[in-house]
């Protein structure tokens, strides 16, 4: 919704000063196709030659964040915490039993009972890779903690392509908007014997181009550029929520403990109360029980 009310603020405060100032729509709807077809044409198939398939199928799918925002919410981080206890708890009193819900966790009583973690496989994947490391003595915690950054930050490069391909767009967007530019100035040059109204009008459609070209890059391509990497980095919290927890409890931190430095290292407006968490972690106790 705010993504939505941003645009309209644009396009309201832009082309509703220009008419408040006495501008004309006019010359810019007679000649915005022309310039957009020249324009957006060009941006879009510098795009597709930049990237591979995999990464415009990544990008389209990031524009979505600007309107959706974080896919990680307060309920989610919640409900992570209750998760690593569970496996941290189930781990300690039972390691054997441990690996039927790392091993297979599609088919985990405890991983079903969060169903949107479950369905998120990097999340998955980084639990219980890390947990089936420690049930491999892999268990020096510098060496993991080490090992989940380096994997992290891949994850995170990954993520923000969709970011930076957009960045690449909304920085060429100017000089192919006065590619157009020139086009219409020459276009012009062609009619130097018509009289001076039609000029006018004539070099107003060239100029459109270079609006065009700085409004699309400064006025929606590079702000949806902005929110995708800031979304994006919002919902890395999520993974790094995973590994403070992970490595605290192969520091043979008491379970609680472990639960409580993921609750801290949780940013602030998703980050669950104490007695919310603890609330939630006594749900948790009995279901397990039942």
């Amino acid at each position: 919704m705010i993504g939505i009310i941003g645009i309209a603020v644009i396009f309201i405060m832009v082309f509703g000063g220009y008419i408040m100032a006495g501008g004309k729509m006019g010359i810019i709807l007679k000649s915005l196709p022309f310039e957009l077809t020249m324009i957006g044409g060009a941006a879009t198939g510098a795009f597709l030659l930049s990237n591979d398939r995999s990464g415009i199928k990544h990008t389209i799918k990031d524009v979505g964040k600007v309107f959706k925002g974080p896919k990680w919410k307060h309920g989610d981080y919640r409900d992570l915490l209750c998760l690593l206890f569970e496996l941290i708890r189930l781990a300690r009193s039972n390691a054997v039993a441990l690996e039927e819900h790392i091993e297979d966790p599609e088919n985990s009583s405890i991983f079903q009972r969060y169903a949107k973690i479950s369905a998120d496989r990097e999340t998955v994947e980084l639990i219980c890779d890390t947990l089936r490391s420690a049930s491999m003595n892999y268990d020096d915690p510098h060496q993991v903690e080490e090992v989940l950054e380096k994997r992290m930050e891949a994850t995170l490069h990954h993520a923000l392509h969709g970011s930076h391909a957009l960045q690449g767009m909304a920085d060429g967007l100017p000089a192919l908007g006065i590619v157009a530019a020139v086009l219409g100035v020459i276009k012009t040059m062609a009619s130097i014997d018509q009289p001076p109204e039609i000029l006018g009008k004539m070099i107003g459609g060239a100029l459109v181009g270079t609006f065009l070209g700085v409004f699309l890059a400064y006025g929606l391509v590079g702000p949806f550029a902005a929110k995708v990497a800031a979304v994006v980095e919002e919902d890395s919290h999520f993974y790094k929520l995973i590994r403070e927890v992970l490595v605290a409890n192969l520091y043979n931190h008491a379970t609680n403990i472990c639960i409580e430095v993921g609750r801290q290292n949780t940013p602030g407006h998703s980050r669950p109360s104490y007695s919310e968490l603890e609330e939630a972690l006594k749900e948790t106790k009995q279901q397990e029980a039942a």
